[in-house]
């Protein structure tokens, strides 16, 4: 006999053998559990289609000549409104007649009894391969990106980083959840990590914040026929689509908290129950996690469960923003003009040190989105970034001056303004925190530029966080600088 051992990717595949014969539905539920985690029985077609309203079974082996109706006559399992399932016939009293009416009724196979073994399971073993053929092309089916490879484009430090951990945990099942701004390629990660980890199933992306909480259950876990209005047929969910691969809750802050339960359960029993089922189905998925939201705080206003939380939070990857890592800028470009100059049909674009220049002193609150679409609306105006943005006055970068010639001069402009007026502590106040006095010969210009330096200094550099803390927009605090700089050409 052949080695029927248990596949992990046959766990999510489930059976019902219909036979009145109690000894052939021992032998097939006996050899059938070897490969399938459900295997269900029944003596007729009535109490068949009882178990079969309950829960979806993706075979069907249905002995022709029962009690009561026979196998053929079982309409409801070949109503082409609801069908999802493959069925082996089988009889002991088969004439021509007999076979033409099993494959017109939609037989996949029809085994003639007596059968060993190996012959029921050579025809059951067509028939879930090409069920999990037409899992694959229905995960494929979503998967809008799947015509490209995963390439995290980027040399910077933080991204080196990156890259090395999720080299790190992608060969783990543990769960993983992806934090990061909105824009900074969490997709992508989770791709990378799905392909790294070598699993054969599909990786499978849902994003939790884009459907209604009342369909989210079904979309996860399926259905069974009839299970709430409007279910006319049984559904897979993605659980089970993805058995053996990768399920991306993207925006799992998004999920409603009485699903946030369900999802729970199925992640500690590695098992779901469709909608309007009351037998569960064990699954072997790996799940990535990604928001753009503090959970941590989500979790302490209510708003997302502690217990979820930690199953989900078992390893990390924290995506740094773009700009922290505008090392990576230029090769992030010039990946999109190749990428988008061909899916567009246009020319690409050669960007200048000028434009790299610009498009590195933006600190691209949309972070690589945003980088990307600023890419697409240059290629298709024929424009370079640093011209576009020149046309614009200043409403999203430095003109192109500053950004070529302005880092330069604004910091030797500073070190001439210290040298001459040199600010020194002041000993007016005590309560801990750097304060400075100014010269009283100073004007009101020189008081704001030197006030805009420090704050600026103490930031770090980064303006959009001075201007947070001067109380004034970005936009005003780079006309100052340009104003400055113009000074000085």
């Amino acid at each position: 006999m052949s080695d029927f051992s248990l596949s992990s990717s046959w766990t999510a595949v489930s059976v019902l053998v219909v036979d009145d014969e109690p000894g052939m539905r021992t032998i097939l539920k006996k050899a059938l559990s070897k490969k399938f985690a459900q295997v269900d029985t029944a003596g007729s077609i009535e109490e068949a289609e009882e178990i079969r309203k309950r829960c979806h079974f993706d075979l069907l082996i249905v002995d022709i000549n029962l009690p009561g109706r026979s196998g053929i006559e079982w309409h409801e399992a070949f109503d082409p409104t609801t069908r999802r399932s493959d069925v082996i016939f089988m009889t002991g009293y088969a004439d021509l007649e007999t076979a033409i009416q099993a494959l017109r009724a939609g037989a996949s196979d029809f085994i003639l009894k007596p059968f060993n073994l190996d012959q029921m399971m050579q025809s059951v073993n067509r028939c879930i391969e090409r069920r999990l053929v037409e899992r694959q092309n229905f995960a494929l089916q979503r998967d809008v990106e799947r015509s490209y490879p995963v390439n995290i484009i980027g040399d910077a430090p933080a991204t080196q980083q990156m890259k090395k951990l999720i080299a790190q945990i992608a060969p783990s099942i543990a769960a993983v959840l992806v934090e990061g701004e909105s824009g900074t390629g969490k997709e992508l990660v989770a791709r990378a990590l799905h392909q790294l980890s070598k699993r054969t199933g599909p990786f499978v992306p849902i994003n939790c914040g884009a459907i209604a909480p009342e369909l989210l259950e079904s979309e996860l876990f399926g259905h069974v026929s009839g299970a709430f209005t409007g279910a006319k047929k049984s559904r897979e969910g993605l659980f089970r689509v993805a058995n053996n691969g990768t399920l991306f809750l993207d925006e799992i802050g998004e999920m409603p908290l009485a699903m946030q339960s369900s999802l729970l359960r199925a992640l500690e029993q590695k098992a779901i129950r469709p909608v309007g089922s009351e037998r569960e189905i064990q699954i072997d998925v790996r799940i990535v996690a990604a928001t753009n939201r503090n959970l941590k705080l989500e979790v302490e206003e209510g708003r997302f469960r502690r217990d979820l939380y930690y199953r989900l939070n078992v390893l990390t990857i924290d995506l740094p923003s773009l700009r922290d890592r505008i090392e990576d800028i230029p090769s992030l470009s010039h990946h999109f003009t190749a990428q988008l100059s061909k899916d567009l049909g246009m020319k690409a674009i050669n960007w200048t040190h000028e434009d790299i220049l610009a498009m590195q002193a933006y600190s691209w609150p949309g972070n690589i989105r945003e980088l990307r679409n600023m890419m697409e609306r240059c290629i298709l105006l024929g424009k370079p970034p640093a011209d576009y943005w020149r046309e614009l006055q200043g409403d999203a970068l430095p003109v192109t001056a500053v950004a070529a010639v302005g880092v330069h001069a604004m910091i030797a402009a500073e070190a001439e303004l210290n040298a001459a007026h040199p600010q020194r502590p002041c000993q007016c106040h005590d309560d801990g925190e750097d304060q400075y006095c100014y010269p009283v010969t100073w004007t009101l210009k020189e008081v704001e530029k030197a006030h805009i330096m420090q704050v600026v200094d103490a930031s770090d550099g980064n303006k959009s966080a001075a201007a947070r803390q001067l109380g004034v927009a970005r936009k005003t605090l780079e006309r100052k600088y340009k104003e400055w700089t113009d000074e000085l050409l």
